[in-house]
Order: C-alpha cells, then sequence, then structure tokens
C-alpha cells in the first residue's frame, strides 16, 4: 500500500507547490492599485499560501507514514484547495484591474474555491487523532460537514455579478433567477458549517475526557491550538464591525493563526515532542495572564498618573515613564506568583511533587540520623511517584560486612 500512496500524495503536494508558486507569481504582480474588500491580496495572500504549504506538507507527512489516515489526506487536500483559491483570487485581481479585464477566464476565476475549506476543517476535527468518528452517533455531525461542503459546490451556480472587488464581472455559469436561492443556500451552509465546527471541538472534548497516554497528549495539542485560532477567529470578525478598514492585515493575522493548526496536528499524529504540549499550556496559560496583569497595571497606573500630576504638569510623559518602570519592577514577583498559581490550580500533583521535593531538602541539610534519613527519602518518592512498593539500598561503608 505504501508503494501506490507515496506516489499519489507526492504528486498532490507537487501539485500544491506548483499552484501555489503560479499564485505567488499573480500576487507579486497585484492589481496596480488598492482594492475595497481585499480580503486575499498582499500580506494577506502571503500568509494564506503559507497556510496552503503547511496543510499540504503535514498532510503528505502523514500519508507517507500512516498510509489510511484520512486526516492526512484532508490536510493535503486543504492545502491544494487554499492554493486554488489565491490562484483565482489574484489572477482575478490581476487581470480585472492591471490588465482592464483583457484576459481569458475572468467570467469564472472569481468563483473561488474557499468556502469548503472551513466544514473540511470541522471533518478533520471530527477524524482527529486516529482518522475515525469517535462512534457512530457523530455520522450527522459528519454529514453536515458534508452538506456544507456540496452545499457551497452548489453556489458556483449563483447568477449576475461577483462579490467586492470583482462586482464588475458576471457568473459566467450562473443559472437565471437563482440568485436569492443561491444566497439562501450559501448562508444556510455557513450554519451548518459553524454548528459542525463547534461540535467537533466539542468531540475533541469528549475524547479527552476518557483518553491515557499517546492519546491523551495528542488530543490536548490539537485542543490546545483549536481553543486558541477559535479566539483569535471570533475576536478578528468582532473588530470587523467596529474597524472595517485594514480588512487585508485583519485576513492576514487569521491565516498565519490558521497555520498553527496543521502544524499542532501533525506533531501529535506523527508523536514528535509530543508531551512537550504541558511545557507549551503552561507558559501559554502563564505569560497570557502575566501580559493581562502587566497591561492592566500600566493603563492604569497611566491614568491614575495623570490625575495625581495634572495639577503639576500637563505634560503625560512622566505618568509613562513612571507606569514603565512599575511595570518593569513587577515583572518578575508577578511572573513567579502567577507560575506558582497556575501550577496548584492547574499541575496540582506537580506542584505537591515540587513543594515536598522541597521540603525534604531543607530536612536534608539538617538530618544527621542515617535511618530517619531513609525513611523519609521512601516517604518522599512514595508521595511524590506513588510506586507500588519501594526498598532502599545503601552500601555499607568500605571495611564492614
Amino acid at each position: 500500500m505504501h508503494k501506490s500512496v507515496r506516489p499519489a500524495v507526492a504528486l498532490l503536494w507537487g501539485l500544491t507547490i506548483a499552484v501555489a508558486a503560479a499564485a505567488a507569481v499573480f500576487l507579486v504582480l497585484g492589481p496596480g492599485r488598492p482594492l475595497p474588500e481585499d480580503l486575499f491580496g498582499g500580506i494577506s495572500g502571503a500568509a494564506w499560501l503559507t497556510l496552503a504549504l503547511a496543510f499540504a506538507t503535514v498532510g503528505a507527512l502523514i500519508v507517507s507514514r500512516l498510509p489510511g489516515h484520512r486526516v492526512g489526506w484532508l490536510f493535503a487536500g486543504l492545502g491544494l484547495l487554499i492554493a486554488l483559491n489565491e490562484l483565482s483570487y489574484s489572477y482575478a485581481t490581476w487581470g480585472l484591474y492591471a490588465q482592464r479585464g483583457e484576459v481569458p477566464g475572468l467570467t469564472v476565476a472569481p468563483l473561488g474555491w474557499g468556502q469548503p475549506i472551513a466544514p473540511l476543517l470541522g471533518l478533520s476535527l471530527l477524524l482527529f487523532p486516529d482518522g475515525r468518528l469517535p462512534s457512530r452517533r457523530w455520522r450527522p455531525v459528519a454529514a453536515m460537514s458534508a452538506v456544507a461542503i456540496l452545499g457551497f459546490v452548489a453556489t458556483v451556480l449563483r447568477p449576475g455579478p461577483f462579490d467586492v472587488p470583482f462586482d464588475r464581472v458576471s457568473n459566467a455559469l450562473g443559472v437565471p433567477g437563482m440568485r436569492e436561492a443561491m444566497n439562501a443556500l450559501n448562508g444556510a451552509c455557513w450554519m451548518l458549517t459553524y454548528v459542525a465546527l463547534g461540535l467537533g471541538v466539542r468531540a475533541l472534548a469528549l475524547r479527552l475526557r476518557g483518553a491515557r497516554g499517546d492519546e491523551r497528549q495528542q488530543l490536548k495539542w490539537v485542543l490546545t491550538v483549536s481553543t486558541v485560532v477559535g479566539a483569535v477567529t471570533v475576536v478578528l470578525m468582532g473588530s470587523w464591525f467596529i474597524w472595517p478598514e485594514n480588512v487585508q492585515w485583519r485576513m492576514a493575522v487569521l491565516g498565519g493563526a490558521f497555520i498553527a493548526f496543521p502544524l499542532a496536528t501533525g506533531v501529535a499524529i506523527l508523536r514528535h515532542r509530543l508531551y512537550d504540549i504541558d511545557v507549551v499550556i503552561n507558559r501559554a496559560l502563564v505569560y497570557g495572564a502575566l501580559t493581562a496583569t502587566l497591561a492592566g497595571a500600566y493603563l492604569g497606573g497611566v491614568f491614575v498618573l495623570q490625575l495625581v500630576l495634572r495639577p503639576l504638569t500637563q505634560e503625560s510623559s512622566l505618568a509613562i515613564a513612571a507606569s514603565t518602570l512599575a511595570v518593569a519592577a513587577l515583572f518578575r514577583p508577578a511572573r513567579s506568583r502567577i507560575q506558582a498559581v497556575v501550577d496548584r490550580r492547574f499541575y496540582r500533583r506537580k506542584y505537591d511533587a515540587a513543594r515536598t521535593h522541597e521540603a525534604f531538602s531543607a530536612r536534608l541539610r539538617e538530618e544527621v540520623d542515617l535511618d530517619s534519613l531513609a525513611a523519609q527519602l521512601r516517604e518522599v518518592v512514595g508521595e511524590t511517584m506513588q510506586p507500588a512498593h519501594v526498598s532502599l539500598w545503601l552500601r555499607p561503608p568500605e571495611g564492614r560486612t
């Protein structure tokens, strides 16, 4: 099976590279001027091309080592789909604006390939980590993703002009009189996609609850990254309604955040440095809380000091300097305190073991009775390691038998 699969996945990976290279060319050529609603141009296009290569490469690695793993094939397909979406977008913007529409294929190029990407991601969550559904009862959720994918494909029949920035061109494949129906179908597919994505994360959480050993670490990787990427997506989509400008940078951040998903999934499935996730989660909790704490202290300090110093000076530089110094002084003690809270709350066994080790080290410096020390050592090993049996052998001093 390996001999037949490897050329196929290598061909799929090579095709993705070729499509991404062509997209990069048109991305560099560009439309020649800034465009409204330019979602996948410039820096955003570069981020999404990187995402396409990440999916394609991780998918190829998974399939080459685990040929029957469905997540590997899904990732390989996702990489090609994202690259095709970027190629169609960059070609359409270049042809329509830089070349004034004097290139072939503009009546179909803006169709895009991007909408099925989201339900495919939801399907990959359901199949992680072993390439199979958690149980038969999850088949309706997989069916929801499949229906959304087919529905998005069907929307290529929407007649009339494309969306901005391609509203100068009408869809050559559109069926007259179907525009409203296709718009309704598109909205329904997105609703199915959101539900399927949420249930996919729920499936990961349920798997984690009963998982042990390597599988538990695999699920930690992907669930942690999925949560972070989901939070970034919600924040970016929410900010769209408040600050509608800078669309390209917002989409670039979104594409860059999603790169973590295929990388984390590849680490988990291929089991490379699998147990580093505990360090990642620990550091994320510590430095996330530390950043929020220091940012709050800084902003609060600037505000309070400006109120206090306003009668003396109209300048805000003194308040900013004082707040900066205060935050710098707070960094180390705040980090130590937050680290202790995180360890005590989320890593209780590790925290208790560390405390026991510290207490034993203090007693070790003062204890002189060997029998008492041996008893304490066995007690510490029993508390921290929790073995089924503990025995201690002490080599007698030289000259004794």
